[in-house]
């Protein structure tokens, strides 16, 4: 192979690594993916903390008073409809504040 034909494979390769690295390059991510994901962690969260701060209780209380399983079990159900209570009022937020957003979006359009 002569040196002609080295420079030019070079080149080629180089543009090809070139029009690769363009093709590549990463489009902006709209913000409102991010802020769906956290909502839904959020609401994630609330129902795992409700859940542990039942559980926590119960059974605290349990070892005090010696009824290991009732107040246990007791807590931790009424820490499940708490979190769960408390994800639907999120959800309830989410939904007018988006509604809002919608309703002041048709108000430009018109």
């Amino acid at each position: 192979m002569s040196e002609d034909d080295q420079k030019q494979r070079l080149a080629q390769l180089e543009a090809r690594i070139a029009a690769a690295k363009k093709a590549d390059t990463p489009k902006p991510h709209k913000d409102e993916h991010y802020s769906q994901a956290q909502l839904a962690w959020r609401m994630v969260i609330e129902l795992v903390a409700g859940l542990g701060i039942g559980f926590g209780m119960g059974y605290g209380l349990d070892r005090l008073f010696g009824t290991l399983p009732f107040l246990l079990v007791l807590f931790t159900l009424l820490g499940l409809a708490a979190g769960i209570k408390t994800m639907l009022r999120s959800a309830e937020e989410i939904r007018k504040t988006t509604q809002a957003a919608e309703a002041a979006e048709d108000d430009k359009g018109n």
